[in-house]
């Protein structure tokens, strides 16, 4: 009994879940240790009923137990002072699911990773778990419904593609699945405090176009369109992404164009995601890549190294990083472009 997965890589589109799963359950009374810290708002939010694409989920009572099985499901639930039993890997090093900007709220913890491309069901009850959120982990219906034989599951309102929930209601669902409301709206001010600083600071940034792409996949130059979080993020400080390429992706939170159409890609500024000296190395040994017009005048940026980290995550964690390291570079660009 296993939960098998599909991954296309954060760099080309994300990651796609497909699960295959026969009935599994836990026991309803959980024993194990608590795994994080009540908010002043504390039990007394419960039970708290939560909807999402796949009807609602109730929550009976302050979770101690969370498995984080979306992929980056974590930082979400560390912005809560509630460290994870268990957390789903999704890149980087394998025996560290904790970023930078979230090692202060894990501290010294220690979580069980479990598998990216296949996660055992029996694994996750052993668990005993009585939360398991998966707002980024882009589960079908039925995946949903076997999951939830073994705890309350969370997973992406209605509203939004899969791995298509803004930050700021990932960040408001989480909070009210923790029990912790209050402390989420105050989160999400606070964080969008910061992007309208930097929106005010940037006037130049202020409808330039972005597009933000990767390796070759299957042949086909990959793009990420304006419902994907990774591109929510310059979407929140002004930027815009150009309609044919929206166009192309339809309800989708990526697309693709043809070698053929690799002129689309053209934007004001031009993000390569590069998770990998190899990955670089691919993208600019491209000739078709080069002959883009925002390669050629200077337009394009590399994201790599903690950037590319912070912008998979798109998290009110990794975000007011990203506003501090990555903005300045893009208005760089649009300033030389227009000097």
């Amino acid at each position: 009994m296993s939960i098998t997965t599909r991954a296309r890589g954060v760099v080309l589109a994300g990651l796609s879940l497909s699960l295959v799963l026969s009935g599994c359950s836990s026991d309803d009374d959980n024993d194990g240790d608590s795994a994080g810290s009540s908010s002043s708002e504390g039990s007394s939010a419960f039970p708290v009923t939560i909807e999402h694409a796949y009807g609602e989920t109730e929550i009976p009572e302050e979770p101690t137990r969370v498995v984080s099985l979306g992929y980056t499901e974590q930082d979400a639930i560390l912005a809560f002072g509630v460290v994870p039993v268990a957390v789903r890997y999704a890149f980087g090093p394998e025996d560290d699911v904790f970023f930078p900007w979230a090692d202060e709220a894990a501290g010294d913890a220690e979580p069980e990773i479990l598998d990216r491309t296949e996660v055992s069901a029996e694994q996750i009850a052993a668990l005993d778990p009585d939360l398991i959120m998966a707002v980024t982990a882009g589960l079908t219906e039925a995946e949903y419904d076997t999951l939830s034989g073994i705890a309350p599951v969370v997973v992406q309102p209605e509203e939004y593609p899969a791995f298509g929930t803004p930050w700021q209601d990932q960040t408001l669902i989480t909070g009210r699945a923790l029990g912790q409301e209050e402390r989420a709206e105050e989160l999400v001010a606070e964080v969008e405090a910061q992007f309208e600083e930097a929106r005010a600071a940037h006037p130049e940034l202020e409808g330039k176009t972005v597009t933000l792409s990767g390796v070759a996949y299957e042949g086909e130059y990959p793009f990420h369109s304006s419902t994907d979080t990774r591109t929510q993020f310059f979407l929140d400080f002004g930027m815009v992404v150009a309609p044919q390429l929206d166009e192309i992706a339809g309800d989708e939170f990526y697309g693709t164009v043809s070698q053929e159409q690799a002129d689309l890609l053209d934007a004001d500024v031009l993000l390569w995601q590069s998770g990998s000296d190899e990955e670089r190395a691919q993208i600019e040994g491209d000739p078709i890549l080069n002959s883009i017009p925002a390669v050629a005048e200077g337009r394009a940026l590399f994201v790599e190294g903690s950037d590319y980290d912070a912008l998979q995550f798109a998290s009110a964690l990794s975000l007011p990083y990203l506003l501090e390291s990555l903005v300045p570079k893009i208005s760089e660009i649009v300033t030389a472009s227009a000097s």
